[in-house]
């Protein structure tokens, strides 16, 4: 589960697309950049292969409710 999500505009001009990431995840801390097309920019850390769809899907169902409400 995805604990602590912050969400912040990649620009100044919040008309451009475009947000930094970051989040736990089960005891790790991850960040990134996620792009209008939903795409994922990992950062430094990347999460595990098996649980990265899992994780893609709660950080879409995130922003949807955050950003595009």
């Amino acid at each position: 589960m995805i604990t602590h999500f912050q969400w912040r505009p990649l620009f100044k001009q919040s008309t451009l697309p475009g947000w930094r990431i970051s989040f736990h995840f089960n005891g790790s801390r991850y960040e990134g950049i996620y792009h209008k097309n939903g795409q994922i920019e990992w950062g430094t850390v990347m999460p595990p292969s098996e649980q990265e769809d899992v994780i893609a899907s709660q950080i879409h169902e995130l922003m949807l409710f955050h950003v595009y409400d």
